[in-house]
């Protein structure tokens, strides 16, 4: 499967290429829709007092959290101002997404979006629209 996704992108990136659009309008993307049968969410603007107790009672009343992790760095320990929701299913997390997207957190408004999939080694290239 990854083989094939590389692929695709490679293939995308010659064909923008070869139709004379310059790497510079190039731009990576995260996913604001849900890849298929995602329930992990992808929330980032977490202030650096924000645990996992507080992140999953955010998030709890949008159904049941299987799992939150906050991304911490290694040397600090500080939060890197990003983590994860994991939801039991779709439906709960969707729900989440939408209703939590800039809302407030300890003061900072959150970014919520669908995780992608690792996948390592192929960026995730999307040309970049001109300005109208």
């Amino acid at each position: 499967m990854k083989n094939s996704v590389g692929r695709f992108i490679a293939g995308r990136v010659s064909t923008i290429l070869d139709n004379s659009i310059s790497p510079s309008t190039l731009r990576f993307y995260s996913s604001h829709s849900p890849p298929s049968s995602s329930s992990k969410l992808f929330v980032a603007g977490l202030s650096w007092s924000v645990d996992e107790k507080s992140l999953k009672d955010a998030f709890s009343s949008f159904g049941n959290v299987s799992e939150v992790r906050i991304m911490y760095d290694k040397e600090t320990g500080r939060s890197r101002g990003f983590g994860f929701v994991h939801f039991s299913n779709e439906n709960e997390a969707m729900s989440a997404k939408d209703a939590m997207d800039g809302k407030a957190l300890l003061g900072r408004p959150l970014r919520v979006s669908f995780a992608l999939e690792k996948v390592r080694g192929v960026p995730v290239i999307v040309p970049r629209l001109p300005h109208t």
